[in-house]
């Protein structure tokens, strides 16, 4: 079932809930550190106010307990200066407050509403019918008109605010649901051959990106960095050190070892791995060959080296299409920042690339790099995406 997006919605004086995904680094004072969330929705919001929609916006900051668990405020204030419309913020989530603001918008207004993570139900996870049931969805679902769903960055998640709405309400997919949708959900027929950079230390959502990407055909070769690669490495009889291999293992990734080692013996002439790596020692980057591992003093690899920047961007150079996840290091130490900001570099040489968020593109912004055709706004739901799995927020409004 193809789903609605804002095309298909009459926004003229109509109340409409939008569900964005604002959630940013704070500063210690607790204002916005960096309005990337923020200015992607933009377009989004800009359009419905233009066509005299009112809009109540929806939106989440933090954890409960976390260091950024905080209030909306902030984000209420640096929206209005991003958009041509005013912004209202309004300390309440579904009460009568919140109602009252709602009702009280005029058209081409807007009004944020208080961190939809301060009720506890929002933080917990529930099918779409339950979801339409809970205080938020319910108390709130009557003073709107239609809900708009532009948070692809949560869009891995089954919350009330995420999955409840579409129960009561005719629904919608905003620009940026709907961009994410049309470019993550068609990289089958993207421009061949087709390179994934995979990398970062989330090894099993990146083995089964990987496991994904050969078993159906979307892509020719496949780049491995960062811990993936230690766990590639690993699967194929390198000696990576005690202390990677202790890393490995703290985090419970033995049996990845094992679906490397049958992704090598299925695909091994696509994979290709780190030729060499870098390390630090005596508060220096040294980079080693991969065949002089394990390292003499027992350093954690924490980066590709030069020769494997090389041997990568001549993959990329040649490519019809650059899928990139995950960074190739600790790149966040400027010391082990130089395998990443190559390979992404020499990914731009493709014809067409593609990033997926979260410290993917974190890592992007960092280096000030440009030239990629799409950068997602999502770490989990891209990769969601990537593996071939369905959203559930995507399904709710279907």
């Amino acid at each position: 079932m193809a789903i609605r997006t804002l095309d298909d919605l009459d926004a003229t004086d109509t109340a409409v809930g939008v569900r964005v995904d604002i959630n940013s680094p704070l500063a210690d004072d607790g204002a916005l550190a960096d309005d990337a969330r923020l200015r992607a929705h933009v377009d989004t919001l800009s359009e419905l106010l233009d066509r005299g929609a009112r809009v109540a916006i929806l939106a989440h900051q933090g954890r409960p307990g976390g260091d950024e668990f905080a209030r909306l405020e902030p984000h209420a204030d640096r929206l209005g200066d991003l958009l041509d419309f005013p912004v209202e913020y309004c300390d309440a989530t579904f009460s009568q407050d919140a109602r009252d603001a709602v009702d009280a918008l005029d058209a081409g207004t807007a009004v944020l509403l208080e961190n939809t993570r301060f009720y506890s139900e929002e933080y917990m996870e529930f099918d779409a019918d339950r979801a339409a049931e809970t205080y938020l969805v319910s108390r709130l679902s009557p003073v709107l008109d239609a809900y708009v769903n532009d948070a692809f960055a949560a869009a891995h998640r089954s919350q009330p605010s995420l999955v409840g709405f579409p129960e009561l309400l005719d629904s919608y997919a905003g620009r940026v649901m709907e961009t994410e949708l049309d470019v993550l959900g068609a990289i089958g027929e993207t421009p061949t051959p087709r390179t994934y950079a995979v990398g970062g230390a989330k090894v099993p959502d990146s083995v089964t990106v990987i496991e994904h990407a050969l078993n159906n055909g979307l892509a020719e070769d496949v780049l491995v960095t960062g811990v993936v690669a230690n766990v590639f490495l690993a699967a194929d009889g390198v000696d990576i050190g005690r202390a990677s291999t202790e890393f490995v293992h703290d985090r419970g990734y033995e049996t990845e070892i094992e679906r490397a080692s049958d992704l090598l013996d299925a695909h091994g002439e696509s994979i290709h791995l780190p030729v060499d790596v870098a390390v630090e020692r005596d508060g220096e980057r040294v980079e080693l060959d991969v065949a002089a591992l394990p390292p003499e003093r027992n350093e954690p690899i924490q980066d590709v080296g030069r020769d494997t920047v090389e041997a990568y961007a001549d993959v990329l150079a040649d490519s019809g299409t650059a899928v990139l996840n995950g960074p190739a290091g600790v790149f966040e130490d400027d010391t082990f920042a130089d395998g990443t900001r190559g390979v992404f570099s020499a990914a731009t040489e493709a014809d067409y690339t593609i990033v997926g968020g979260g410290d993917t593109a974190a890592a992007i912004r960092k280096f000030g790099l440009s030239g990629f055709d799409h950068v997602s706004t999502g770490g989990g739901a891209a990769l969601r995406l990537l593996t071939g799995e369905s959203l559930p927020a995507v399904e709710a409004l279907r």
